[in-house]
């Protein structure tokens, strides 16, 4: 009965949502009353005041004394998109930014408001229940897990990972399955299997400071790629690019990029996977952020599509488990085998009691039920922050509108220095990530990540506002 109900709530709370998002509704109308959506629906009372609490917690609709339920925001009041960048005339040479160094600092700082990672509150994680399964690890490996863990990495983990590709399409077996020290492991073992130092790789554009990094710690020349943020990488700028640019390998984060949150449509996928085959280069899927996300099914990889072995996907459960634990796998397709040696001269083996807790806590079926609750939770907060946004931040504010993930990118005015305007928001005790970050070039200056990874509340509505306020005086 209580999932009947659940459903019901939210069926009614979707429909007035997409109501809204189609202007049948719009910001300042009333709603019909809590007696009168029971009955016009046939629900309880009790129905219908969470199909409208459920509303509220989003931010669209809100409760007036004595009055009712009223539209308080609609999608569409949205800002419009940014623009996708224009193409590079050459590939960069990687250097490691201060800036860089300076916004990881804050990002760790206990005193300040962080808006600035894209992962989530350590709140929205199944702490308990994982230190449950840690126990379980414990009792339940030989000589309580002090031993080596096998080279390809733990049967039980890979076994699990294998039976998930079953939600994005992929028919995976455990033998295909390296397991990592986190996605940035994985990123690594990949990357030093199909390039050399000196090599091109393509790279979004904005792309994750990470990956940037990462690149110029292998000696690893970057081309930057247009990216749309709905749709992903410009394919028809990649087609050309490859040969004019001698790429070797292209790193791309298909699912809810970071910084943009652009999703690759399924047909965007299979011809980015199609133009790899055609020049025989090999794809490194970064698809950490696959899990979060707020449609009614999971996007699939380009692994979906990968025939010859040549995706290597990478993944981990840092952004939707357990952070701290690192644990990552990759599906190294057809350089498995370069993989393994490469992580058998790096770090022989993973560490035996994190991977096994979490073995464990996919075994009992916690994993997708804890996802539910995250997901749903994160919409809602990502809402509020584009709500905040819209309240609060210039008119001329270009948004991006994510459908999962953590993050929401923002380009301002073009008079604004976000790394200037990092600096004067530190004094308040807040922090973000400035745009400029996310490029080998000179751009994104006027550009802002914004996590909304931590729950809403007034402190946060507080600190976007503190933003909003700061960027005014800049214009000014």
């Amino acid at each position: 009965m209580l999932k009947t109900a659940e459903h019901l709530y939210l069926q009614i709370a979707d429909r007035i949502e997409q109501m809204i998002e189609k202007e049948v509704l719009k910001i300042g109308d009333k709603l019909p009353s809590v007696r009168m959506l029971s009955k016009e629906q046939g629900v309880s009372l009790s129905t219908a005041f969470q199909a409208y609490y459920h509303l509220e917690a989003k931010g669209l609709i809100e409760p007036r004394p004595k009055s009712g339920y009223y539209i308080r925001f609609s999608p569409r009041k949205a800002r419009d998109l940014p623009k996708t960048c224009e193409p590079v005339k050459k590939a960069s040479e990687v250097t490691v930014n201060d800036m860089i160094s300076r916004v990881f600092t804050h990002m760790t700082a206990d005193n300040i408001q962080k808006f600035s990672i894209a992962a989530p509150a350590d709140s929205l994680l199944p702490s308990a229940k994982m230190a449950k399964s840690m126990i379980q690890a414990v009792r339940q490996l030989p000589y309580n897990g002090i031993g080596y863990e096998s080279l390809q990495g733990n049967i039980d983990l890979r076994r699990q990972i294998a039976r998930m590709s079953i939600l994005w399409g992929g028919v995976v077996s455990e033998d295909d399955v390296v397991t990592t020290h986190g996605c940035s492991d994985a990123l690594t073992l990949c990357l030093c299997a199909v390039t050399q130092p000196g090599d091109t790789i393509a790279l979004e554009s904005p792309s994750y400071y990470g990956s940037l990094q990462l690149a110029a710690s292998l000696g690893l020349k970057v081309l930057e790629v247009p990216t749309n943020p709905v749709t992903g990488v410009d394919l028809d700028y990649l087609d050309k690019a490859i040969p004019r640019f001698n790429i070797k390998a292209c790193l791309f984060v298909t699912n809810f990029n970071n910084p943009l949150g652009s999703c690759m449509p399924d047909t965007h996928k299979r011809e980015l996977v199609r133009i790899h085959e055609k020049y025989g280069i090999p794809l490194i899927e970064d698809d950490i952020y696959g899990d979060i996300y707020f449609g009614r099914e999971r996007p699939a990889l380009c692994k979906t599509f990968d025939e010859s072995g040549i995706v290597l996907a990478c993944n981990s459960f840092s952004k939707s488990l357990a952070p701290g634990y690192r644990v990552g796998w990759a599906l190294p397709g057809k350089y498995k085998e370069k993989v393994l040696r490469l992580k058998r001269n790096h770090s022989i083996a993973c560490a035996s009691l994190p991977h096994a807790a979490v073995a464990h806590f996919l075994e009992n079926g916690r994993y997708e039920h804890h996802l539910r609750g995250m997901r749903k939770q994160l919409h809602t907060q990502s809402l509020r922050y584009l709500q905040a946004v819209a309240d609060y931040f210039p008119e001329d504010t270009l948004v991006t509108r994510p459908m999962g993930g953590f993050v929401v990118w923002l380009a301002l005015n073009e008079q604004i220095n976000t790394f200037e305007l990092y600096e004067l928001a530190l004094k308040q005790k807040i922090s973000f990530a400035p745009g400029r970050i996310f490029s080998l070039q000179d751009r994104y200056r006027n550009c802002m990540r914004l996590s909304y990874g931590n729950p809403w509340n007034k402190q946060v509505e507080e600190g976007i506002k503190t933003l909003g306020k700061l960027i005014r005086k800049l214009k000014t």
